[in-house]
């Protein structure tokens, strides 16, 4: 008996994978352990896996054995497949009859075109499901050891693409919350939003912190400060896929990890 086939004799009700189906489904942030059950249903009976470059290599071989593996990923200023090609792509593999899973790093509706993909199944008539997954933007964090909510610290989180960061957004909507925000798809323009939070108001003192390859053995955090984050991680050589998170918060990391934590106390 297989891992799979034990973890299924124990959940009632494991999803059948019908052909000319697709699934949306997250793969979480990399670490294998933090696919839903769901998910690996999908792995176990799917006939083609349509994934995203920053899915797992290790969740990949948790395929079955008679899988495809379709590579569609999509990376910032690199050569890739266009959305347009993925959702018409998947849409024939399923007219084709075949069981399609469509493998995205993190939630497939959190910032991975699940939403653009399913509306355009849903426009030609194409079954799907959508498989929620463990999302970067908390899973990052919780690696880290930065609690996303704490009691007296912060009452939200605010989750925003730092892409795309020529066009028309109001980051000075977003610092006057005081509310920690988390940025994905960042470190490209990670000095330019910086830069425009300060300009909003946001304390250049501000905690901040960068973590890279999240959940997996290549994880690397940096700690540091809204002013000086862009310029650590550019002399660390911080490197996508990075998440950063800005605010109070981030300080709670050193006390979590029992360290020192005099130096971030308010003066008296």
């Amino acid at each position: 008996m297989t891992a799979w086939d034990a973890m299924a004799a124990r959940r009632a009700g494991v999803p059948v994978f019908a052909p000319g189906h697709v699934w949306l489904a997250g793969a979480g942030p990399g670490d294998p352990g933090l696919l839903t059950l769901d998910a690996l249903a999908g792995l176990a009976q799917a006939d083609v896996v349509v994934h995203d470059a920053l899915v797992d290599e290790r969740v990949l071989a948790l395929a079955g054995p008679l899988a495809r593996l379709e590579f569609a990923g999509k990376r910032g200023g690199k050569p890739s497949t266009t959305q347009a090609d993925i959702s018409q792509r998947l849409v024939a593999l399923a007219r084709a009859g075949k069981r399609v899973l469509r493998l995205k790093g993190g939630d497939p509706f959190v910032f991975g075109r699940g939403g653009e993909e399913a509306m355009t199944l849903a426009a030609v008539g194409v079954p799907f499901r959508v498989i929620p997954g463990v999302t970067a933007g908390l899973a990052a964090l919780a690696a880290a050891s930065i609690p996303a909510t704490l009691r007296g610290v912060n009452r939200a989180v605010i989750f925003a693409a730092g892409h795309g960061a020529d066009e028309d957004f109001d980051w000075t909507a977003l610092a006057r919350t005081g509310q920690p925000i988390v940025l994905y798809m960042v470190m490209h323009n990670l000095e330019r939003i910086a830069s425009a939070l300060m300009a909003a108001g946001l304390g250049a003192q501000t905690p901040a912190a960068v973590i890279a390859s999240a959940t997996t053995p290549k994880q690397r955090v940096l700690i540091s400060t809204l002013e000086k984050l862009a310029a650590d991680a550019r002399q660390q050589k911080f490197e996508p896929p990075a998440i950063v998170v800005i605010g109070e918060i981030v300080q709670m990391r050193a006390r979590l990890l029992g360290e020192d934590v005099s130096a971030a106390k308010e003066p008296p």
